[in-house]
């Protein structure tokens, strides 16, 4: 409807300034097409390939930590890591640092089958992806010491994280677009660090952007990221006291 008013609108314009009254008869109306700029086959995979790649990050990040921490708990033996010579802070970098190298691992896993295998396109910057990709990677790891701040086993652990990974998949973005959602589901899915993300990644492989274009989203991951972190951070200390 929008498109037929805009070719009335033109065709209209052409008979006012045609100076033959005669040539209104041959003004062709205009043919309006539908072009898919950065996906035009509309393969499923080179939108679902960017996604899966934030939510393996924040799924094995988040459980991990939280899985590691929780057990040490669980077991007894966090008592006796905090009476050795290293501080808290050290424990805590001990655990999240090989977490890290294994979900960046398995991130670059799929990044290379993505490539080699389906084919799927990265017109962007790849340093910037990486970098982008850990400051999402600290969101979650934030994320993974709260739950381990609140659970006090290895199944509690896991039903938080589900709690938090399911609600994440579906209102992200990551299966649904948001622009069909309602506007309080698209209100929830804010308080997401995953939503964000996956505007990071998918504007960085398919559309090939550059940091200007995903700045807000930036900015949002490290605002929330600190925030849960230093929340997280510090309820943890608690506990340990």
């Amino acid at each position: 409807t929008t498109a037929q008013s805009f070719t009335a609108g033109v065709i209209l314009e052409q008979v006012k300034r045609s100076p033959l009254a005669g040539q209104a008869g041959r003004l062709q109306p205009l043919d309006v097409r539908f072009r898919v700029l950065y996906n035009p086959d509309l393969k499923s995979i080179v939108f679902m390939v960017p996604g899966l790649v934030g939510l393996i990050l924040q799924q094995q990040t988040l459980v991990l930590t939280a899985f590691a921490i929780v057990r040490e708990r669980e077991v007894g033996t966090i008592e006796q890591l905090l009476v050795t010579p290293i501080r808290p802070w050290e424990l805590m970098l001990g655990k999240m640092i090989p977490n890290i190298l294994i979900s960046f691992v398995n991130m670059g896993t799929i990044l290379v089958l993505g490539l080699t295998w389906f084919h799927v396109p990265f017109n962007g910057n790849i340093w910037l992806f990486l970098a982008l990709s850990f400051l999402f990677v600290f969101s979650s790891l934030g994320l993974g010491i709260f739950v381990s701040t609140l659970a006090t086993s290895q199944k509690q652990a896991q039903q938080l994280a589900n709690f938090i990974i399911l609600p994440a998949i579906m209102l992200s973005g990551y299966i649904f677009p948001r622009e069909a959602m309602p506007v309080v589901v698209q209100w929830m899915g804010n308080f997401i660090p995953l939503t964000y993300f996956l505007r990071i990644s998918r504007g960085i492989m398919t559309k090939g952007v550059g940091f200007a274009s995903v700045q807000d989203s930036v900015v949002t991951l490290v605002i929330f990221g600190l925030a849960v972190f230093a929340i997280s951070a510090r309820t943890f200390r608690t506990r340990l006291d």
